[in-house]
């Protein structure tokens, strides 16, 4: 880059810098990803310094739009796990039962294996993927295809019947 683009670049950054990172916010609703966005269309633009003529030109504001959003919409692709909207579920609510908590290398307590039979065969699964494997919310999901949150409403509707039949058992219900 000789002295010419420097002064191009540094003219774009200090005109375009802010509203970029609007841009990038506004796509991203990540302050660290849009950041990042920001630094990523600078290098779309550095790689494209010779093609741009004034800086202070509506085309260039155009093409400095478009490079922004398309490099957020790439970003937002990249992450888009991250985005998935989760059903507040606190730590409690994905605790189950102390009979399901300990199970281990899936030998299954008569007690526990009676509460399991009460739940349907996949809903059965998950609860034992989640708690007998170990396995992550997004490692269950893989193996019984289905979507993360799908995962895991699924897992506390089936923990919600599991502890009403306790109640039943211990109160005679």
């Amino acid at each position: 880059m000789d002295r010419n683009d420097n002064q191009k670049l540094k003219r774009l950054y200090e005109l375009y810098e802010q509203p970029m990172y609007r841009i990038a916010y506004a796509v991203l609703h990540n302050s660290y990803l849009a950041e990042d966005a920001v630094s990523e269309a600078f290098v779309r633009l550095i790689k494209r310094l010779d093609r741009i003529g004034d800086t202070d030109s509506p085309k260039t504001r155009n093409y400095v739009i478009k490079v922004i959003k398309s490099t957020s919409i790439n970003i937002y692709r990249k992450n888009k796990q991250f985005y998935i909207r989760e059903l507040p579920i606190d730590e409690e609510t994905m605790q189950l039962p102390d009979p399901l908590v300990n199970v281990e290398d899936r030998v299954l307590t008569e007690e526990t294996d009676e509460l399991l039979s009460r739940v349907n065969g996949i809903d059965r699964e998950i609860i034992l993927l989640r708690c007998s494997d170990g396995l992550s919310w997004r490692e269950v999901a893989g193996k019984v295809s289905l979507t993360e949150s799908s995962v895991r409403k699924r897992f506390e509707r089936a923990r919600k019947k599991i502890i009403e039949t306790k109640g039943e058992k211990k109160y005679g219900k």
